[in-house]
C-alpha cells in the first residue's frame, strides 16, 4: 500500500515538474517573440509583430534556448488570428469570388511546378537522394511532410531545415518587398463599428461559434482547421452585417506574436552548424520556388480582378498559419488568400502519399540512403517539430 501511494506521489511530482517546465518555456518563448515584435514594429517593418517574433525566436532557438509552446496555447493563437482575419471581411470583399476557380487551378499547377523544379535542383546540384529532395521540395504542409519523412529512408534534418528556412524567409522578406512595391494595404488592424464594451455578449457569441467550428474542422482532419474555421465563421457574420464587433487590437497583436513565435521556435534543438551546412541548399530551393510562384502569381494578376499584393501572398509556398497572418498584418484580402492556401494544403495532402508511393517503387536500391545524410551526420538525429 505504501509503495502504491509513493508511486502516485512520484507521478504527481513529475507531472507538476513538467507543467512548471512547459510554463517557463512558453513564457520565455512569448517574451522573446514579443521583444522581436516590438523592435520590428518600432522600426516600422511591415508585419513587424509576426516577422519580429519569428526572427527573434529562431535566433534564440539556434543559440540553444529550448523554446516551444504547448499545443493548447498554439491552438489559441490560431483561433485568434482566424477570428481577426474574418472580421475584416465586408460584402465588397466577395465580389471577385467568381474568378477564383481559375486562380485556384493555377495555384495547383504552380505548386506542382515548384515541387518538380526544387526536387530536380536538390538532386542535381546538391546530390540529394530522390525521397529527401521530394519531401524538401513539397511547398508547405510541414506537418504532413515530416510525418512521411519519419517513415522513409531519408534525411529528416535536411527536409526540416529547407522547409522551415522557406517559412522564415517568406515571413520576413515578403512584407518588406510588398511594402517597397506599394502592394500592401493600410496595414491597420480591423476595428469594428461596435466596441467590445458596447456589445460584450456579441463578442462572446462570436468567439464561441468560431471555436466550435474550428474544433469540428480539426476533428474532420482539415489542415489549418483552427484558423480556417474561425475565419469562415467570422467572415460570414461580419460580411453579412450580422455582427460588427471585433477583437481588441491588442488581442490580435498577441495572436500574431504567437504565430511568429511558433514558427521561429521550430528551430529548437537544431545546432546552428547544421543549419549552415544546409544553407546553400535551402537558399537555392527557396529562390527556385519563389521565382516559379512569382511567375504564376503574375499570370493570375492579369486574369483576375484582385489586388496584386493579395495574389502574391496567395501564391507563396509557405505555412498556412504564417501566410494567413501575413495577409492580416498587410491588410490584404483574407478570404482570397485563405481559399488559395487551403486548396494548396488539401492538394498537397492528397498528392503527397501518391507521389511518395510512386517514387518508392521507382527508386533504385543505391539511391535509398541519402547522400546528404552520409555527409552531415548520423541517421539517429532528427529535427524537432513543435
Amino acid at each position: 500500500m505504501t509503495s502504491c501511494s509513493e508511486s502516485a506521489a512520484s507521478k504527481r511530482l513529475a507531472g507538476a515538474g513538467r507543467l512548471r517546465r512547459d510554463s517557463l518555456q512558453a513564457a520565455e518563448t512569448l517574451l522573446i517573440g514579443a521583444a522581436g515584435g516590438v523592435i520590428f514594429t518600432a522600426a516600422r517593418f511591415p508585419a513587424g509583430w509576426l516577422a519580429g517574433a519569428m526572427v527573434f525566436c529562431a535566433a534564440a532557438a539556434l543559440l540553444g534556448r529550448p523554446l516551444g509552446l504547448p499545443r493548447p496555447v498554439a491552438r489559441l493563437f490560431s483561433i485568434i488570428v482566424g477570428i481577426a482575419l474574418g472580421s475584416v471581411v465586408n460584402p465588397a470583399t466577395l465580389r471577385g469570388i467568381a474568378a477564383w476557380p481559375l486562380s485556384v487551378a493555377l495555384v495547383a499547377l504552380a505548386m506542382a511546378c515548384v515541387t518538380v523544379a526544387t526536387m530536380t535542383y536538390l538532386r542535381r546540384v546538391h546530390g540529394w537522394d530522390g525521397m529527401t529532395a521530394l519531401l524538401a521540395g513539397f511547398p508547405g504542409a510541414l506537418g504532413q511532410v515530416m510525418a512521411y519523412a519519419a517513415e522513409e529512408d531519408c534525411d529528416i534534418r535536411a527536409i526540416a531545415i529547407v522547409q522551415m528556412m522557406r517559412v522564415v524567409i517568406l515571413a520576413v522578406g515578403v512584407p518588406a518587398a510588398l511594402a517597397a512595391l506599394g502592394l500592401t494595404g493600410a496595414g491597420g488592424l480591423a476595428v469594428g463599428a461596435t466596441s467590445v464594451l458596447d456589445a460584450p455578449g456579441e463578442l462572446v457569441l462570436l468567439v464561441l461559434a468560431c471555436v466550435a467550428v474550428g474544433l469540428a474542422l480539426v476533428r474532420l482532419g482539415l489542415p489549418g482547421g483552427l484558423l480556417i474555421g474561425p475565419m469562415i465563421v467570422s467572415a460570414i457574420l461580419h460580411g453579412s452585417g450580422l455582427m460588427s464587433v471585433t477583437l481588441p487590437a491588442w488581442v490580435t497583436v498577441v495572436g500574431m506574436i504567437g504565430i511568429g513565435s511558433i514558427g521561429g521556435s521550430r528551430f529548437a534543438g537544431t545546432p546552428a552548424r547544421l543549419v549552415f551546412a544546409y544553407l546553400g541548399a535551402a537558399l537555392g530551393a527557396f529562390a527556385i520556388s519563389l521565382a516559379i510562384a512569382a511567375a504564376f502569381a503574375g499570370l493570375a494578376s492579369f486574369l483576375i480582378l484582385e489586388p496584386a499584393g493579395s495574389v502574391a501572398v496567395a501564391y507563396l509556398p509557405g505555412a498556412i498559419d504564417a501566410m494567413m497572418a501575413l495577409a492580416l498584418a498587410l491588410d490584404l484580402d483574407p478570404i482570397f488568400v485563405g481559399a488559395h492556401h487551403l486548396a494548396r494544403f488539401i492538394g498537397v495532402s492528397l498528392a503527397l502519399p501518391l507521389v511518395i508511393s510512386s517514387l518508392r517503387r521507382r527508386m533504385p536500391r543505391s539511391d535509398e540512403s541519402p547522400r546528404s545524410l552520409r555527409r552531415h551526420g548520423s541517421s539517429g538525429d532528427s529535427m524537432r517539430e513543435d
